[in-house]
């Protein structure tokens, strides 16, 4: 048996509205996925793909059996947020599942989503305040991925804990980067009223450093877990950035969920009618992509300096390792035109964005096919053509001026990185500590924290 293909919702019917693009799987679809896990000997899924180690073996054999209780209950013991990864997490576990071998790999996000969504329907998911409290308190900087999870690790040892966020509300990039249309907002703010229930209180508008000192937090407070993230995004220096029309992902993406959950009434960068070039070819210029498509733009075309991944896995990434190939996403299926080998020149514009210059690239690969460095293709210069261009190169780290690096003394890494000061229980978790990265990983390293003193 293979993998369903058949996740989403029909193309006409979704790119026309925010809903969530994958349809619910039932029992019947899902079950005899899990019964192919069982076959397994090795299962590489859990102690190698899933950065929290979640149980997935025996998760899917409770599922299989059509004991979801047992299968929440085994969930439950590594994940917090399930809700979460089962929708915006890569399946890093599917990667490597030993089925992906000789055939296709085993459905376990779509497990996990069943699993979960079956537990809240069931009334089963309940607030779990610790058994005692320590008489400690533990101010968390920062409500995404990372900063949740590290609140939920310390209030289940007795911390009484305060959380700290600068936005409107909590989630992070969950709330303010990812696209609804792949994670619903009403999901995060089922999993908020839980953790209030459980005594985590949350400051929201409240900016550390700039509203109230990090000092002042120190002082008050028996531990501090800085779980800021990377603020800094990757921008495009190149000549004509200054021209109106040019903007970075999440001025974009946090714009229209700000404007789409009723947080502002303005929607602050328009796509309708436009022709919009994204540059960058990761999960975040898909987003952009969707989002754009949805706002009605004239047409989307995404471009990325790297060369056009493989079809099928490339040699430089042998099973188990999360394999370098092609990717198509829900939102390119939508309609979008994608190149690669493309290095952006300069941007075109009297006042507004008009074209941008690109050129193509040539690759030198490795001898397994890993690029390793490019050089101009002669006569190949090109105007792309745009009236809305969106910057989706990643993220660079922590702005050495941050107010809480200056206040805490914090010292960084030359990746711009946070390092943490456990001598002051003051510790650094999430991409501010490792560098941009997954949610998953994000919340794992905030279920690492030691046990603080």
């Amino acid at each position: 048996m293979q993998r369903i293909h058949d996740c989403y919702r029909p193309v006409a019917e979704r790119k026309n509205d925010f809903h969530e693009v994958e349809r619910r799987l039932s029992v019947g679809e899902i079950s005899p996925q899990t019964k192919r896990c069982l076959s397994c000997g090795v299962p590489f899924c859990h102690g190698f793909g899933c950065p929290l180690g979640n149980l997935i073996p025996e998760q899917n054999r409770s599922v299989s059996r059509g004991d979801f209780r047992k299968a929440y209950d085994l969930l439950s013991v590594n994940s917090d947020f399930p809700e979460f990864t089962a929708r915006v997490c890569p399946a890093l576990c599917e990667s490597c599942c030993a089925h992906q071998l000789d055939e296709e790999s085993v459905m376990i996000r779509q497990s996990e989503k069943l699993i979960i969504e079956t537990a809240f329907a069931n009334g089963w998911v309940l607030p779990r305040p610790p058994a005692s409290e320590n008489g400690k308190k533990a101010a968390v900087i920062g409500a995404g991925p990372a900063g949740l999870s590290a609140a939920v690790t310390l209030r289940r040892r007795g911390w009484a804990v305060t959380v700290y966020e600068k936005s409107h509300d909590i989630g992070g990039l969950l709330r303010y980067g990812i696209p609804n249309f792949k994670l619903d907002k009403s999901v995060i703010t089922r999993r908020r009223k839980i953790l209030e229930a459980e005594g985590i209180i949350f400051r929201t508008d409240t900016e550390v450093g700039v509203d109230v000192s990090a000092e002042y937090l120190k002082r008050t407070s028996d531990a501090i877990v800085i779980a800021i993230g990377t603020p800094a995004a990757r921008d495009l220096g190149i000549p004509g950035r200054h021209l109106s029309g040019i903007h970075l992902a999440l001025e974009f993406l946090g714009g229209q969920n700000r404007f789409l959950t009723g947080e502002t009434t303005v929607n602050p960068i328009n796509a309708k009618d436009k022709r919009v070039l994204v540059i960058g070819g990761g999960d975040t210029g898909s987003d952009c992509v969707g989002t754009a498509i949805r706002y009605g733009a004239e047409s989307v075309t995404q471009i990325e300096i790297m060369p056009k991944p493989p079809t099928t896995r490339s040699p430089s990434t042998p099973w188990p390792l999360w394999p370098y190939e092609m990717r198509t996403s829900s939102s390119h299926l939508e309609g979008c035109e994608r190149r690669w080998s493309l290095n952006s020149l300069r941007f075109l514009g009297k006042d507004r964005i008009t074209g941008v210059e690109v050129e193509s690239v040539d690759w030198d690969f490795t001898a397994d096919g890993k690029p390793v460095r490019f050089t101009p293709r002669a006569s190949s210069k090109e105007t792309i053509e745009a009236d809305l261009v969106l910057l989706a190169m990643g993220f660079t780290g922590v702005p050495s001026d941050h107010p809480i690096v200056r206040q805490l003394a914090l010292s960084q890494t030359p990746r711009t990185t946070l390092v943490s000061r456990p001598e002051s229980n003051i510790y650094c978790v999430g991409d501010c500590q490792s560098g941009a990265s997954l949610v998953v990983r994000a919340l794992a390293s905030g279920r690492s924290l030691p046990s603080l003193s």
